[in-house]
């Protein structure tokens, strides 16, 4: 049963960054917009700038006690916004319970469209494992966006017979850009931030030409043998919610070990919004790295 909370969240969502999404059709204000949300340092972290392989972004550290291995976080945002700094409330909770997270600060698009997003996440990785720390030892997660980058940098790897993470955290992952989810129609009224009709949007100034269904754009079309375990949390009012069905039915096909949990009601990535899902979400993708890690 979903918590008041989320209700009450979901309609407050609705009458605000839902009615300005439809009439907002200028991507950069809506990048300015999305990006004034700065969080402080969270507690019990140390935030600090970082650069691996060439890419610029942000270490949250635990502030106190022993650390578990290094998280490797890719921030959402639809490809145009966001950056490691608004995602403090996800980078930091991972933090608080014992993991170095490294997020990267990709570029985004209109001005850097596909694949740039994909090479910054890839060579960031490649630093981090020549900076001496062992692909065993590092894990990875992306919310929305971020999560379809995360898919993508594991199929490069992948692909080129390099080591990969140990295990892969995927919010509300966006791996579908050619549109063809059920969802998107369902589930358009329900959601609290997108209509599913405007979604293609998006995607225009992202893919600038690139056919959606490339595997690095939209991993749900791309062969999903050999990835690690994934767990995957997704809202069961998301637009997108098809989007990460279609994923685990997929990856499980390709013999991918695949934990899949939908939760009623709560919004896209809602383990931004302090929700007591929230807290279960993210104490549940902890436990699930730490086990990865413990059990390697």
């Amino acid at each position: 049963m979903a918590s008041w909370q989320a209700h009450l969240m979901v309609l407050a969502l609705k009458l605000s960054v839902k009615r300005n999404n439809r009439r907002n059709t200028d991507m950069l204000k809506a990048r300015a917009m999305m990006s004034r949300a700065s969080p402080g340092v969270p507690p019990g972290t140390i935030v600090s700038a970082g650069e691996v392989g060439s890419v610029r972004g942000e270490w949250v550290r635990p502030a106190a006690g022993r650390s578990v291995g290094t998280l490797f976080y890719i921030h959402g945002g639809g490809y145009f916004a966001c950056s490691p700094q608004t995602h403090r409330p996800i980078t930091g909770a991972f933090a608080s319970r014992g993991l170095n997270v490294f997020a990267p600060d990709y570029r985004l698009a209109p001005e850097h469209p596909f694949p740039a997003a994909v090479d910054d996440v890839v060579m960031a990785f490649r630093g981090l494992v020549a900076s001496g720390i062992a692909a065993a030892d590092i894990t990875l997660a992306g919310d929305s966006a971020g999560g379809g980058l995360a898919l993508a940098m594991l199929l490069s790897l992948r692909d080129a017979a390099e080591a990969m993470p140990a295990a892969c955290v995927l919010f509300s992952p966006w791996t579908d850009l050619a549109g063809t989810g059920t969802t998107l129609e369902t589930n358009r009224r329900r959601d609290a931030f997108f209509d599913g009709h405007g979604i293609e949007r998006l995607t225009e100034p992202y893919l600038a030409g690139t056919d959606p269904r490339n595997p690095l754009a939209s991993p749900l079309y791309g062969d999903l043998h050999g990835l690690p375990p994934l767990l995957i949390h997704v809202g069961t009012y998301e637009v997108l919610l098809d989007d990460s069905l279609r994923l685990a039915a997929r990856a499980r096909a390709a013999g991918v070990s695949v934990t899949l949990r939908s939760w009623p009601v709560v919004p896209h990535v809602w383990q931004m919004f302090g929700l007591p899902e929230s807290a279960d979400s993210l104490k549940e993708a902890a436990d699930f790295l730490h086990g990865t890690l413990s059990n390697r």
